[in-house]
């Protein structure tokens, strides 16, 4: 079977055109979070892979659910991705939606964790170092670790930056070691 990723870009790409050309990515992206949520139950899961329930009942389910929150284009995604059996790719699919989002509106997703947590001044330096350094604006989800010791790790697709101490502690180890 094919990669989730390579399954799921052209459905992405497809929301991410439809929703670009009406200038509705923010709801687009809404919309695409709410599936990947209601997807993410475990009954409907089991719904998803259930060869007992046909295409048209499974995308009814979702549709159901989210009464009224879906678009009319977003509604046939649905039955689309359930009569191609593609339902469970819909978190890849919010996924590949957003990092074109993000690129059309030049903006970068950044994982930021710290080993203590920020107040808001900390948070907005840490964001505008990161912001010059990528040459884009930062949209960051934030988290704390107390077993980085100090310092901070930041992840910007597949790029870390490691500057907590138990990073350079590792690194001193190895270094000693040879």
């Amino acid at each position: 079977m094919a990669e989730v990723s390579t399954i799921a870009r052209p459905y992405a790409e497809a929301a991410f055109r439809l929703a670009d050309a009406s200038g509705k990515l923010a709801d687009w992206s809404d919309m695409l979070g709410n599936l990947t949520q209601v997807a993410a139950d475990p009954g409907i899961a089991a719904a998803i892979t259930d060869p007992n329930l046909t295409s048209p009942k499974v995308a009814g389910m979702f549709i159901g659910i989210l009464g009224g929150r879906l678009t009319g284009e977003a509604e046939n995604l649905v039955r689309v991705l359930a009569e191609n059996k593609r339902l469970e790719v819909l978190a890849e699919i919010a996924n590949q939606f957003e990092v074109l989002k993000n690129e059309r509106e030049g903006m970068v997703e950044a994982e930021i964790v710290t080993a203590f947590p920020l107040d808001d001044a900390q948070l907005r330096a840490l964001l505008s170092q990161i912001e010059t350094k990528a040459g884009r604006r930062v949209k960051a989800r934030v988290s704390v670790d107390s077993e980085l010791i100090a310092g901070v790790r930041v992840v910007i697709g597949d790029k870390v930056i490691d500057g907590s101490v138990r990073a350079q502690l590792a690194a001193l180890e190895a270094t000693l070691k040879h």
